[in-house]
């Protein structure tokens, strides 16, 4: 966790996210979001303050889902394909392929986009003892970066969120804070990020919840922590 900011009690995050770029460098850095973010506005400044862009792609753009998909499937459409990259854990085995491609001047035509440089989808096919399901997913890059990179930076995307988020929900119990007044839930969430980046930070062996455990038994431990702020 790098900086935060709270949104407006009137607004949503599309507002939040502008004001949270301005705060980072993003000089050589890949900026990915979901589908709430790709904004024109968003990739406009992710260019301007010298990042690059991985957005997701759904319907909140017009036909730009669409067409995009109609470019990407298309037989005539010069691409780039990885390989598919496997992994099994808890009990499914998910098979990801990704496609890339920088013939964009038709899609920039019809729907001019910020520092648009490719088009890319990833492929996801997910199977279980019961199902087998398969999920496509597109998104506009700013660099036509080749598919296995761009493979692996749409995956890093989701492994920031399990790490993040569920060690904040389940780990630190944050969806049963109940906490709603003032100042006071960014503030919590403030500090619990703190505590994340402290314990990420602290190199001994042990999970996150024995390290909170050992925090509130060992003061040497805890003072330890406290040092890395």
């Amino acid at each position: 966790m790098l900086a935060q900011i709270a949104t407006e009690a009137k607004s949503n995050e599309i507002t939040a996210a502008p004001k949270l770029l301005r705060m980072l460098s993003l000089k050589g850095a890949i900026v990915t979001a979901d589908a709430l973010h790709c904004q024109r506005a968003i990739a406009e400044q992710i260019v301007e303050q010298k990042g690059d862009y991985a957005l997701a792609l759904k319907g909140n753009q017009g036909t730009l889902e669409d067409d995009v998909g109609l470019l990407l499937n298309d037989p005539g459409t010069k691409v780039e394909t990885s390989k598919p990259v496997v992994e099994a854990d808890h009990g499914r085995i998910e098979t990801r392929t990704a496609t890339v491609s920088t013939e964009v001047e038709w899609l920039q035509k019809q729907h001019p986009w910020p520092g648009l440089k490719a088009v890319g989808k990833v492929v996801r096919i997910r199977e279980t003892a019961e199902k087998t399901t398969t999920e496509t997913a597109y998104y506009l890059l700013s660099k036509a970066f080749p598919p296995e990179r761009f493979n692996d930076v749409v995956r890093r995307h989701w492994n920031i969120e399990n790490r993040l988020h569920w060690r904040l929900d389940v780990v630190m119990n944050e969806d049963q804070d109940r906490t709603r007044k003032g100042n006071g839930p960014q503030n919590l969430a403030v500090l619990r990020h703190m505590a994340i980046n402290a314990m990420q930070k602290e190199a001994s062996k042990g999970s996150l919840r024995g390290k909170f455990k050992r925090a509130g038994w060992d003061d040497a431990f805890l003072y330890r922590l406290l040092e890395l702020f």
